[in-house]
């Protein structure tokens, strides 16, 4: 079993705890934060030792991987002190903020052969997986267009002063937390990203990055894309790929990590359609846990580091597009 530690205490860091629990590949043994004191009573109710700060976590033997879960801008620092220290990492997405910080990075962990983890969980969900096998299989026909909407409401509330909506953590926080799943799974189906153009807007709450982007792609394969993130509208998941002979839809019922079913729709090139529908599974769980057998030994990891750096390198295209209110080459 793997040992782990995870930095990082918030929402989400306490979500990858929890998650771990259900696990028999990997094990938290220590957690902590910038504010270690904070989080005292959930370390004592999950039974791990709370870290003074990240250097003893770095120092212990019995630690094997560290688990990232802070804001962006401290990952490369963060990621690069962990592997100098012999510890496998997984990071929370996006990896990092530029592609050469991201090159950096992976150039770190490839020197020492580690295995490189990143959250980018929603190419886990069934619904998903079963969209790149039809895509894999040729069953699209040549692919066209791409178009995809991944928003909610589970973080409108966070104050003004929060890192995650801060414009030095990204272009935004619609596409940080949720605009890099898509960007990641419109890779994977679909293959290099040549070019952007994005645009943020402040609608419902005063964030200086906005609560909502909308972007255009251009793929080096010549097809088309479209996508929105709000960070202020009930929950909506919709992920569409249209071919020569056939398109192929995902229709959430609720986010993937509340137990939402989802609905997988295709049509073939003479308007058939076919219907599934999907129990919902637990992408997190999943991914960490093919993660830690990729460290072990036991199976392969399903992100190339190529992947994780083209993913960021999209991210500062849509950064610089934000800005400059043109396209921008990735």
């Amino acid at each position: 079993m793997l040992t782990a530690a995870v930095l990082g205490l918030g929402w989400w860091g306490r979500n990858l705890v929890n998650t771990t629990e259900q696990s028999d590949k990997i094990n938290v043994l220590s957690v902590t934060s910038g504010h270690p004191a904070n989080h005292q009573d959930f370390a004592d109710e999950k039974g791990v030792v709370l870290a003074a700060n990240y250097e003893e976590i770095l120092e212990n033997k019995d630690i094997d991987a560290v688990i990232l879960c802070t804001p962006h801008t401290q990952h490369e620092q963060q990621f690069l002190d962990a592997v100098n220290a012999g510890k496998q990492v997984f990071c929370e997405k996006p990896l990092s903020l530029t592609k050469a910080s991201a090159e950096r990075m992976v150039a770190a962990a490839d020197e020492k052969s580690l295995v490189v983890g990143v959250g980018h969980e929603r190419r886990y969900e069934a619904s998903m997986e079963m969209a790149q096998d039809f895509v894999s299989q040729g069953k699209l026909g040549t692919p066209l267009h791409v178009e995809a909407n991944f928003s909610h409401n589970l973080l409108a509330d966070l104050p003004l002063d929060s890192w995650r909506v801060s414009p030095d953590e990204g272009p935004s926080l619609p596409m940080t937390g949720m605009g890099i799943h898509l960007t990641d799974m419109y890779l994977w189906l679909l293959g290099p990203i040549d070019a952007v153009n994005a645009q943020t807007a402040t609608k419902a709450v005063e964030w200086a990055a906005g609560d909502i982007i909308t972007m255009q792609y251009k793929f080096v394969s010549g097809a088309t894309g479209l996508m929105c993130n709000m960070a202020t509208t009930p929950y909506y998941g919709r992920f569409t790929v249209f071919g020569t002979d056939a398109w192929i839809e995902v229709q959430d019922t609720g986010h993937p990590q509340m137990g939402g079913e989802t609905h997988v729709t295709t049509c073939a090139k003479d308007g058939t359609q076919e219907a599934t529908t999907l129990s919902a599974k637990n992408p997190v769980l999943a991914n960490l846990e093919e993660w830690a057998d990729a460290v072990e030994g036991r199976g392969d990891y399903r992100f190339s580091n190529q992947h994780l750096v083209d993913n960021v390198a999209v991210l500062e295209a849509i950064a610089k597009s934000t800005k400059s209110g043109k396209w921008e080459n990735v």
